[in-house]
């Protein structure tokens, strides 16, 4: 949706190291927001990103219009996708709707590109099972590919989001990861229990006043439900959300995630890092790809939309 950082490009990278033709499509959808003041907020910065699709490597960018996509808007959109059982716990209980709407979108950009892989973040690991299971049942010739959630050097998940924090509400969201790697801490032993993981995380949360917790849980990775005896750490998705001011932040890691609970430990002391104010402000460093090959063609950015 935009406000490109080092997460998305970490996605373009990928796309260009494994594919032909890499394309990026920039959407803020109205379909997957709930509440408008949260859509109005939304950080917008098409030139930034343009610039990042730029030297990224990417070849297309689709910049659709919202009539574009829903051609009778602002009336309601007549036919929706949803995604029944893994889209309705957590994320989709908190926020009503949401996933038809990403269900719906994502359903109508796979229709227009064909044949691809598409690469999504774990960041958004709900979305990602959504995606997946949309791909799966509808028969759609796209080969799905999570990659890895990047992170601040202090732990906090990179996020469009976090651009609207304070400084003080910025030091205050790496309790989220922090919640994370205490999660794991319970199912490191071995044999362990949901609800002793949950109540790790929800104890770390509390001693941050900034931040309000929504859910804090510990569930199967496949399917996204609890189940209280965990047997296979590995096979365990421990999931986070809360709000931060007036900003919803979630977070996610695999129960047996080494780096993770490392980055909590030799991290927390720099957790006073300040997020940058705006997407142009990020690092040149995350933003630079990969010299190219030698011989290759240079690649001139397309825009469509």
């Amino acid at each position: 949706m935009g406000a490109l950082h080092a997460g998305h490009v970490s996605l373009m990278e990928r796309a260009r190291a494994e594919c032909d033709v890499v394309a990026v499509t920039i959407f803020v959808n109205p379909l997957q927001f709930g509440d408008p003041q949260d859509i109005a907020h939304y950080p917008r910065t098409l030139d930034w990103d343009l610039q990042v699709c730029a030297t990224s490597g990417v070849d297309v960018v689709f910049v659709p219009s919202v009539t574009e996509m829903y051609p009778g808007w602002p009336n309601p959109v007549a036919t929706t996708v949803s995604v029944r059982g893994v889209s309705e716990a957590w994320e989709g209980a908190s926020r009503p709707g949401h996933f038809d709407g990403v269900a719906t979108v994502v359903a109508k950009l796979f229709s227009i590109s064909g044949p691809c892989r598409a690469y999504f973040g774990e960041k958004d690991y709900q979305q990602l099972a959504v995606v997946r299971q949309m791909t799966a049942d509808l028969s759609l010739p796209v080969e799905v590919v999570g990659c890895p959630i990047v992170r601040e050097p202090d732990g906090l998940a990179l996020s469009s989001r976090n651009v609207r924090l304070s400084p003080e509400e910025r030091r205050a969201a790496v309790v989220l990861s922090r919640a994370l790697a205490a999660g794991q801490a319970q199912l490191a032993g071995g044999i362990g229990y949901s609800s002793a993981a949950a109540e790790a995380m929800r104890a770390v949360v509390a001693g941050e006043p900034l931040v309000h917790l929504d859910y804090a849980v510990a569930v199967s990775g496949a399917d996204l439900v609890a189940c209280e005896v965990i047997e296979d750490p590995s096979s365990v998705r421990l999931l986070i959300a809360a709000d931060v001011g007036p900003v919803r932040l979630i977070d996610n890691c695999a129960g047996a995630e080494v780096g993770l609970l490392a980055h909590a430990v030799s991290g927390h002391g720099a957790s006073a890092l300040t997020e940058p104010s705006g997407p142009a402000s990020v690092a040149a460093a995350s933003l630079t790809p990969a010299a190219p090959s030698p011989g290759a063609t240079e690649r001139q950015l397309e825009r469509i939309g």
